[in-house]
């Protein structure tokens, strides 16, 4: 029985101290994206500066429950702020598009018609399937190194600096923020997406999932 003790003991100790890594590593990482990228985002459409293209990172329109998904809603009026107010000339909406029912840029594509933006100042990219993907991709198949990426405040940041690491010039329009009280899970999950972020980047060197031919930004 003592034995069992000691042991029970010693692994609650060896979990404990982990879980105190686990949290570390994850407060390091979110730091230090916000360090690194914090003066590169705007709120202000009068003080951003003008650029050629503008990233629209994607998400779904809707939720579960059938109401408008505020992340998605918010990210389009941003973008077409930006437009509007000739801040940029054209924008690559980036987003998932893993089977034919689930379409993230088109459904971007669609919104933004329907906002008066014209169509010819659309381009897609149905490989979005991350944030990590939608950066590389804009570089590599889009040719474009020095952009505007239009999402939430903590995405931008994030997508910055996945972008440093690419050697790509981007600065971030911040969307509007959804309230917490409203969405609780994807500012805690942000601890984790960035944690991932330094792994993919630094360790893992994670590569897109696809890339593919070039296409010409008109």
């Amino acid at each position: 029985m003592k034995s069992f003790l000691r042991f029970l003991k010693k692994s609650l100790l060896t979990l404990f101290i982990l879980s105190l890594l686990l949290t570390f590593t994850l407060i390091a990482c979110y730091l230090w994206v916000e360090i690194q990228t914090k003066e590169r985002v705007y709120s202000n459409i009068n003080k951003i500066p003008a650029k050629k293209v503008a990233l629209l990172l994607g998400t779904a329109k809707y939720l579960r429950n059938g109401r408008i998904n505020r992340y998605f809603k918010y990210r389009i009026d941003a973008v077409v702020k930006l437009y509007n107010t000739k801040k940029i000339k054209h924008i690559i909406a980036s987003g998932d598009n893993r089977t034919k029912y689930y379409n993230e840029p088109i459904i971007m594509k669609k919104s933004l018609i329907e906002r008066g933006i014209p169509r010819n100042a659309i381009t897609l990219d149905y490989a979005g399937f991350r944030t990590l993907d939608s950066i590389v991709r804009c570089q590599k198949v889009f040719s474009q190194d020095d952009i505007i990426v239009v999402s939430q405040p903590f995405h931008n940041k994030r997508a910055i600096f996945i972008s440093d690491y690419y050697g790509i010039k981007t600065i971030g329009f911040n969307a509007r923020k959804v309230p917490f009280a409203l969405d609780m899970k994807t500012p805690i999950r942000e601890y984790f997406a960035r944690f991932k972020a330094v792994l993919d980047l630094y360790i893992l060197k994670t590569a897109p999932k696809f890339l593919g031919e070039k296409v010409k930004i008109p």
